[in-house]
């Protein structure tokens, strides 16, 4: 993957509320340093309320300006992909 192509695999913490918005919180974060283009978060496919908590966060007001579009793997319902948009000298 680009070094310009971020993962968050969110398997590790999926029980641990306050902690999936801190790494979501500085997956973001460093997104926005390193200019990523694309952020892939891993949420797994189980019940959807971990992927319903993080569409939730990518919602917010405060984190939408942050990116430019998300989409959702139409062959694995487990991944989301957050794509940024830099302009020239950002």
């Amino acid at each position: 993957m680009s070094s310009r192509n971020l993962t968050l695999d969110l398997h590790p913490i999926f029980n641990q509320g306050g902690k999936i918005d801190a790494a979501l919180q500085e997956a973001m974060d460093e997104a926005e340093s390193r200019k990523a283009k694309q952020l892939e978060i891993i949420c797994g496919k189980g019940s959807g309320a971990l992927k319903n908590r993080v569409l939730r966060f990518l919602d917010r007001k405060d984190v939408k300006a942050r990116y430019h579009r998300i989409d959702k793997d139409p062959s694995n319902s487990g991944h989301l992909y957050v794509y940024f948009r830099w302009k020239r000298g950002q």
